[in-house]
């Protein structure tokens, strides 16, 4: 087993060893080793793929808080987690003011398509645009891009903080067009869609890629207060109590 790199069938039947007593029949013996090594591959699928998609938050979609005056549908966030919109390459649009929890719903839905063995990479897109513009230095853009090119879903936050400038344009255009149809694309922005167009700048380049953007998105437009504040007020006020008691 060891040899086979068969680590969880290892562990499985070392622990009915050590205890002593087997009371499986041949068969159940060997359905359960089977079973344990099947979990143990796809649990270290999952670690591996979360890993290496970077996320900014350990999220999990079972913790997003679904309060009426945050206008995020329960129901529409979990008919996501079922990550139907990867396979059909749709793509999710998430607006919002500062702190209301953008980046934490990219990254649970994330995180979610990762359990389901997709492949996930997440990145804050002013940092993309610098490794970009590096990558075209050194000659490694196209490697850049086709690693991106590849994953299943893309993740882009806090898009839009700055004008993009032509290079800008001109990144964006190329991650867009090879996405286009085949693969799914988050993107999370505390500008509304309505004021993408000028964000990107020059009118020609701007409708090409937000066509390809928009028209197959789901949108969640997030309202309320910032989620930092609520946490800090909800720490303040057990700190009180504490204080009290």
């Amino acid at each position: 087993m060891n040899r086979l790199r068969l680590w969880g069938m290892k562990r499985a039947f070392q622990t009915t060893i050590e205890a002593g007593s087997i009371t499986y029949t041949p068969d159940e013996l060997i359905a359960y080793l089977i079973d344990a090594e099947y979990d143990d591959k796809h649990n270290r699928k999952i670690e591996r793929l979360t890993k290496a998609a970077k996320f900014r938050y350990k999220a999990n979609v079972e913790e997003i808080i679904f309060l009426e005056s945050r206008n995020i549908e329960k129901n529409k966030i979990f008919q996501l987690a079922d990550c139907n919109f990867i396979k059909k390459a749709e793509n999710i649009l998430i607006t919002g003011s500062t702190s209301v929890g953008k980046s934490y719903i990219a990254s649970a839905l994330g995180h979610q398509a990762c359990n389901n063995g997709h492949r996930v990479l997440y990145f804050n897109t002013n940092k993309l645009f610098t490794i970009l513009k590096m990558a075209k230095a050194d000659g490694s853009y196209l490697k850049w891009v086709d690693r991106i090119e590849k994953q299943d879903v893309l993740i882009l936050d806090d898009f839009g903080m700055k004008p993009l400038d032509s290079a800008k344009r001109h990144f964006l255009m190329d991650i867009i067009e090879d996405r286009h149809a085949r693969k799914a694309t988050i993107i999370a922005s505390q500008l509304p869609v309505v004021k993408w167009h000028e964000t990107i700048g020059e009118g020609t380049v701007a409708d090409a890629i937000l066509d390809r953007i928009v028209h197959n998105a789901h949108r969640l437009e997030l309202t309320g207060e910032s989620m930092r504040k609520n946490n800090q007020k909800n720490n303040t006020f057990v700190q009180l109590n504490l204080y009290a008691f």
